[in-house]
């Protein structure tokens, strides 16, 4: 990712096609060690492909990609929701016998 970071970064500055030696000087400016291997590769890979394109593609392939986490919170509560009332109730109470405090302990997390 470092790699294909310097060379946007030197495309972006107006070098419409940077050397494996572009690519290098900058990662050494930011004190990374390039692999020679590494440039190469992606040289070979971008040369003649069109930046602005390739960039489009990659956002419309992360679009299908899922990125959940936020949608389980709320079905879950739609799920109780629709079971009844009973479940929605016991949804309620557990909360409340989860909550304890540090003075039941004997001591505090900063103690």
């Amino acid at each position: 990712m470092k790699y294909l970071a310097a060379y946007l970064l030197l495309t972006t500055g107006g070098k419409a096609s940077p050397a494996a030696a572009d690519v290098e000087s900058v990662l050494s400016a930011v004190g990374i060690e390039a692999e020679s291997e590494r440039i190469e590769s992606l040289i070979k890979e971008l040369s003649g492909k069109d930046l602005e394109q390739l960039i489009a593609e990659g956002a419309e392939k992360l679009a299908t990609v899922p990125s959940g986490g936020a949608a389980a919170a709320p079905a879950a509560g739609a799920a109780a929701a629709a079971a009844g009332g009973e479940a929605a109730a016991e949804a309620k109470e557990e909360p409340k016998e989860e909550e304890e405090s540090d003075e039941d302990m004997g001591f505090g997390l900063f103690d």
